[in-house]
């Protein structure tokens, strides 16, 4: 169990936040939005529990990709840092990149979603996490 609260940042400093409650879960993503979202393979991100999110300085360096059939896409409008994600039917349902975090968030990602897209010059290692073709529902 990491000590709480979990802190994290953008690249430039600009954005802080912490999170005051431990992560829920974990998973990989390899949507081509997180692709290109990225400039990686996939993404890693913690759903954290619903209002445990507290944004401590950068609050108008913030922005947000609103995708008309997804999770917007919170970054630093300095930086361009990508810190997290947010449901479009409630904005308290977020999902943290893990590379945000100061230090260790106390979780590993658990699965991997949308592998159908996954980017063919990155193979998907073997490491045993349950993949799942689509989004990962339940």
């Amino acid at each position: 169990m990491p000590e709480l609260p979990l802190t994290g940042g953008c690249l430039c400093g600009g954005v802080r936040f912490e999170i005051s409650e431990p992560l829920q879960s974990a998973n990989w993503c390899h949507c081509t939005r997180c692709q290109r979202r990225t400039g990686g393979a996939a993404s890693a991100q913690g759903r954290i529990a619903p209002g445990s999110l507290r944004v401590l300085q950068g609050e108008e360096l913030l922005r947000a990709y609103r995708p008309p059939d997804g999770f917007a896409k919170v970054f630093c409008s300095a930086c361009g840092s990508g810190l997290w994600s947010e449901s479009p039917d409630d904005p308290e349902v977020k999902g943290v990149r893990l590379g945000a975090f100061d230090g260790d968030p106390g979780v590993r990602p658990q699965w991997r979603q949308f592998v159908a897209y996954a980017a063919p010059w990155e193979p998907i290692p073997d490491d045993g996490l349950p993949r799942f073709p689509e989004r990962r529902t339940g």
